[in-house]
Parts: structure tokens; sequence; C-alpha cells
């Protein structure tokens, strides 16, 4: 006798992309033709509307015949992966169906604010209000990098000391657009800071440490760096801890015990190892009573997109890993 089990198939997620012809939408869009839940329905794009995605992300030849589209189409899900301050515009300019679950991937709406309703999206911080809600903030490249380091340190009410943070980020993290720092003959073999102590995430990390910790009466000084490399964040951070060694292990390792993509580390940690997936890994050392987390992220996709879709799996209610069990790149 054969029995034949029938399992109940989840409806497919109907999926939009406004501005896919960016890094963070050509990360999107590789995500999410390879996730089994998922059908790209539309990839808006004003500048290559008619042409096919593979003739602007080339890797995607043999991959999909879809053209970038100039219209909009009902879906379940939107993806905003506009520039700053172009998501307000698009979503005032648009009427969205009450049905379709937004995220934005924009600095937009990170912070909170009476004038919109959208969760912030840092799944490690806020994964039950994710998983209920129907706008989504996507979290910045560096603050996820850097808050994903402080999150147990301020659950546990001690960040009481003022935060050293210098973090380097590869060239994607500026974006497709070209200026005169992104050009190869300047990034390559070239390291420089910018927008020291007043970088656009520090409001962000603020609100995430005191909705934990009740309040953040320090200052977060950070330094960020333009590496010389593609794609990936380095975040070392440094902060007075009473602590000691085992404690603090056992604070992270408590913390994120139920995140499948946060990992502890007891040996140094390096780009190459996370480079090609959601993982955020950090190590933890004790230096008298100083602590140093360093953090390690893909920023195009822990940082970006693949959190995105780590996002929208929660919020259809699947497994938070589907579609992003990522090989890193390695070597």
């Amino acid at each position: 006798m054969v029995w034949i089990i029938k399992r109940k198939q989840m409806k497919t997620i109907k999926a939009g992309i406004i501005g896919g012809a960016g890094y963070t939408g050509g990360e999107l869009i590789r995500l999410l033709l390879n996730h089994p839940n998922v059908e790209i329905v539309f990839v808006h794009s004003k500048s290559m509307a008619g042409n096919k995605l593979y003739e602007v992300h080339t890797d995607l030849l043999g991959e999909t015949e879809l053209t970038f589209a100039s219209e909009l189409s009902n879906v379940d899900v939107l993806f905003l992966c506009v520039g700053h301050g172009e998501a307000k515009v698009f979503l005032k300019n648009n009427l969205i169906p009450n049905g379709t679950k937004v995220i934005d991937l924009s600095q937009d709406h990170r912070l909170k604010t009476s004038e919109h309703s959208f969760v912030y999206g840092l799944p490690e911080l806020n994964r039950h209000k994710v998983a209920s809600s129907i706008h989504i903030a996507n979290p910045g490249c560096f603050a996820t990098a850097i808050q994903l380091s402080l999150l147990p340190l301020a659950k546990k009410k001690i960040l009481k000391d003022d935060i050293h943070i210098s973090a380097t980020t590869g060239s994607t993290g500026a974006g497709q657009s070209l200026s005169a720092t992104s050009h190869f003959s300047w990034r390559n073999n070239n390291l420089s800071t910018y927008k020291a102590f007043e970088h656009q995430h520090l409001n962000e990390i603020s609100e995430s440490i005191v909705q934990l910790q009740g309040s953040l009466e320090v200052d977060i000084n950070f330094i960020p760096y333009r590496g010389s490399f593609a794609r990936g964040i380095l975040s070392s951070t440094y902060v007075q801890c009473d602590l000691d060694g085992d404690q603090i292990k056992e604070l992270y390792e408590e913390y994120y015990k139920d995140h499948p993509f946060v990992w502890i580390s007891s040996s140094s940690i390096d780009l190459k190892q996370v480079v090609n997936t959601n993982k955020c890994l950090l190590n933890i050392q004790k230096h008298k009573d100083k602590l140093l987390i360093t953090s390690v992220i893909d920023n195009l996709l822990k940082g970006a997109s693949g959190q995105a879709v780590q996002n929208m799996n929660l919020m259809f209610g699947l497994e938070e890993t589907t579609g992003l069990k990522l090989k890193a790149t390695g070597f």
C-alpha cells in the first residue's frame, strides 16, 4: 500500500522592487529569484525601463528573462531600493493597496516619528514587532554591525560610559552612483575616514540602545573608514565594562541563542567569513577594564538586502532563514 501525504503548500509571495538597478536592488533580485516562496512580479526602474535585468546585472544572464518595468503591479510585498529621501516621495505619489507590505531599504523611515508607522527592522531587536507589521524600515549597514555588537550590553543596562567605534566599509557601501571617492583609481590601495562623529546611522543606533536600556547619557564616538575592497564591514567597538570574560560570553550567547544569523566566535574574525552571507560574526575580548567587540557583516546582505528578505520571511510567517542559507566566498 502506498501512502500519499499531502503537504500544505504556502501561497507564493508576489514581490515588487522599486529601484532595481543599483547594488541593493541587484542583490535583492538575486535572493528573490532563488527564494522558494517568492515570485518577482516586477522590478521598477525609471532609467532602465524596457531593458532585460541581465543587461544591467550581467551575472543574471541565464537566470531570468524579466525586464525592468516602468509601471507598477499589485503585489504582496514591495521593496523600496531607492535613494535616501526618495522612498517618502514614492509613497506620497503612489497609492499602495492596504494589503501590501512595504520594506524600505532607505533611511527615510528608520527614526521614530508620529509621521509614519514603520517598525525598525532589526530582527535581533524587534523580531516580534516585525512579524506583526506591514511597514518595515530596514536598518543601515553600519548601524546593523554596530548594534549587534552592543545590544546585549544595552539589555543588561551597562552602557554607562562613552562608546568608541571604528568601522571600515567596502566601496559598494557608497552606492552605484559615481563620486570622486568611488573611482577605482582613488579607492584602490587607499584608506580614508569620512563623516567622523556625525554619521547618519548614529541616530538609529542611539534609538535602539535607548529602547533596551531606557536611556543613553553618553557619547557614541564613531569613526567610519572607506576600505579598499568591494563589500563587507568590519567594526571594532570598545567600552568600559566591569564584567569578567565568562560573564560577558554568557551574556552574548544568551542574547543571541535564538537568532540564527548571529554567531559568537572564540577566535579572531575576518570579512571573508561573512561576505556573500546574511551572517554577523562577533568576537569579544576583555582587556583589563575595557571590552572590545569586533563585528563583521556583508554590507549588501545582512546590512541591506539579506536583512530585508529576513524581515519579509518574518512578516509572512516563514522560517527566518528561508532563501538565506548562503555560503561565504572564503577565498
